[in-house]
């Protein structure tokens, strides 16, 4: 992973074999990102990403290998229990141009990975919620 600093922004190139959270937590760890907004493309060779079902409480994710074009990558990075968070969601188009996409667990860089991080001023943490059953931001803090 490469990266570079323009004001509130940072270019990001992932590569070969990166893994998309891991390296965006591992720049934010670096650089004291507290709070942003992260966008990306690039190419990836194997992810794992699902859906949340509200009424289990529960996530349902899928494997999926083979070239796949990261047709958007979105999400955020915010704070938990002091600790980094990062929330993505990635859709993918595979060879036969179908797009398949969800919330993010992981997804392993196959060619590059082209990320931009917003940086937002201040801090953003986050809570558990019993009654969605997911780690939602807590905007009183």
């Amino acid at each position: 992973m490469e990266y570079r600093r323009f004001g509130d922004k940072y270019i990001v190139r992932l590569e070969r074999g990166d893994e998309i959270i891991e390296s965006i937590k591992k720049l934010a760890i670096e650089e004291k990102i507290r709070l942003g907004r992260v966008t990306g493309i690039g190419a990836v060779n194997r992810a794992k990403f699902g859906l949340f079902k509200m009424e289990e409480k529960e996530y349902y994710s899928k494997e999926f290998e083979g070239d796949m074009e990261i047709i958007n990558l979105s999400g955020n990075i915010s704070e938990m229990n002091g600790e980094v968070y990062i929330h993505l969601h990635i859709a993918l188009g595979d060879d036969s141009l179908r797009v398949i996409g969800g919330h993010l667990n992981y997804a392993y860089i196959s060619a590059t990975g082209e990320i931009i991080i917003d940086l937002i001023e201040g801090r953003v943490d986050r809570k558990y919620s019993d009654e969605i059953g997911i780690n939602l931001l807590d905007l009183n803090k």
